[in-house]
């Protein structure tokens, strides 16, 4: 496992943006999962950016989400997949029937996951996964207690996750209690996997995920048996880990 640590939120986001260019030029078709939230926000610009200076090319790529609340129809403005509308998707050039959502609307929501995981696979897999992790060691929204072996599924979304997402709502009320979810088995299929963490409430989390225990209670832990997997974070994330230069190795 890798971790990076750089300087400001500016160096995360062009750091990771160009880790995942680089990526996207080396293969074709390239299968790419996406995070939300505000930390990915400053990547997807500057992938943005690039593909409007002509740089990287889209066409190729095929994009799974990690998750989605339900209840909440797609083109409301606190789902995911306005989110990933506004923030990406509508200003590249990517296929619009490579682009793949959780469908938190469906009848059968067990059935969505299930499908979810054989459209995975039907296109070989993941290449590369973009995460980011909650203040409590969530990836996706795997909450702590999570098997490692956890496939896409609907979750219950905890007090903390809860109260954290809050912000993108009117109200507490508001902030769905569940959700569908990329499992933790699921994610470390994976090719590839980029964590990104960003500012002082991401500072416990990393440490737990880096350093402390590999354990279901911080369910970030569990990217350290990935072979290939990175974090990219800034200072103020990383700043209860362990003396490190820059970069290292673990």
């Amino acid at each position: 496992m890798k971790v990076i640590i750089v300087k400001d939120y500016g160096e995360l986001s062009q750091r990771a943006s160009f880790m995942i260019a680089d990526a996207l030029k080396r293969k074709r078709p390239f299968v790419l999962g996406l995070a939300t939230g505000g930390t990915p926000e400053g990547c997807y610009r500057e992938l943005v950016r690039m593909h409007g200076a002509g740089c990287l090319d889209f066409s190729h790529v095929i994009t799974f989400n990690l998750d989605e609340y339900v209840g909440i129809p797609p083109y409301h403005p606190n789902s995911y997949r306005y989110y990933m509308e506004e923030k990406l998707f509508r200003h590249i050039n990517i296929d619009r029937k490579n682009i793949h959502f959780l469908n938190s609307m469906a009848r059968d929501l067990e059935a969505e996951c299930q499908a979810y995981e054989e459209a995975i696979k039907a296109v070989g897999g993941i290449d590369l996964q973009v995460l980011g992790i909650g203040r409590n060691g969530h990836i996706a929204f795997n909450e702590p207690g999570s098997p490692i072996d956890s496939r896409t599924r609907v979750v219950t979304l905890s007090d903390e996750t809860r109260i954290a997402n809050s912000r993108f709502f009117s109200s507490l009320d508001e902030v769905p209690k569940k959700a569908l979810t990329m499992g933790i088995g699921t994610i470390l299929e994976a090719r590839r996997i980029l964590l990104l963490a960003s500012g002082p409430t991401k500072a416990e989390a990393i440490k737990a995920a880096v350093e402390g225990p590999i354990t279901p209670n911080v369910p970030a832990s569990f990217l350290r048996i990935h072979k290939d997997s990175t974090f990219i974070v800034d200072r103020e994330a990383g700043c209860l880990l362990g003396s490190r230069d820059g970069n290292e190795n673990f």
